[in-house]
């Protein structure tokens, strides 16, 4: 679906009998970009201002969006594999990649299994490993607004709130959590939102220069998670934002923009 004012198409990819939603926008090198445990959000701000140097290709996972349900596949590290073969139908041997939350789990999985696949790898906020210090969130026990506002640090100062959180969502947008968090479920309830073998699998990411951003004040996944992964990977580089939850791309996105520009360039 394309209109002369959108930044962005939506497309449709077959992988393995699968089918695969894929937004694309901009320009420049590849970006891929997998999204939370919530389906992509639309186009947001911090999209448009990396569009500017990068194309994004933002896949919506298997049974979000207009992507398949896989039922064959019941952890992350089944998703992982088809995700490194749907990479390769869509050509992106070689691209960057960044994961928000759930996201940077699967974003850290696919990195760790092949490693030689991507350029450079961004963990925003990612689950996937058991934080030393703290819990991760229990997104099951609450409402996606719930958890949407609890995630942010000030919700109400945050531009973007109301767009990616309707006060009063329309149908597309209830059904894209509802979907959003069953897919969830299915890969990630037990152990819950970590793998424990990937904090000893991790160490193969030094082959990847690997940048971790967490919120100083991110009440989903600690930043104990974020140091974890950094002390994990040799080489990475962390970066903690303060004053910010865990969405640093809406919360502090000129920051955020500026740190994967840099990182990237």
């Amino acid at each position: 679906m394309t209109t002369a004012t959108q930044p962005w198409t939506s497309s449709i990819t077959e992988v393995s009998g699968s089918s695969m939603e894929v937004v694309t926008g901009g320009s420049g090198s590849p970006l891929v970009i997998l999204h939370d445990e919530l389906g992509h959000p639309g186009w947001l701000g911090y999209h448009q201002a990396l569009a500017q140097n990068h194309t994004l290709h933002i896949p919506s996972h298997p049974g979000c969006g207009a992507s398949d349900q896989l039922d064959w596949s019941m952890s992350i590290h089944d998703v992982a594999i088809w995700y490194l073969g749907a990479l390769d139908k869509l050509g992106l041997e070689g691209a960057d990649l960044m994961g928000f939350s759930l996201g940077g789990w699967l974003a850290a999985e696919l990195a760790t299994m092949c490693p030689q696949q991507f350029r450079r790898l961004i963990l925003v906020g990612a689950s996937g490993i058991r934080p030393p210090e703290g819990q991760i969130y229990d997104i099951f026990e609450v409402t996606p607004p719930m958890y949407i506002r609890d995630s942010l640090l000030d919700p109400d100062g945050t531009p973007e709130y109301r767009t990616i959180c309707p006060a009063e969502p329309e149908e597309d947008v209830l059904e894209r959590w509802e979907y959003g968090m069953e897919a969830t479920c299915r890969v990630a309830w037990r152990p819950y939102m970590h793998d424990p073998g990937l904090v000893h699998q991790v160490y193969r990411l030094e082959r990847i220069p690997t940048l971790l951003v967490w919120g100083d004040q991110d009440a989903i996944v600690p930043v104990s998670a974020g140091r974890e992964y950094h002390r994990r990977i040799p080489g990475s580089r962390l970066e903690i934002i303060e004053n910010c939850g865990h969405h640093p791309e809406l919360e502090a996105t000129d920051r955020f923009v500026s740190l994967v520009e840099d990182f990237l360039a």
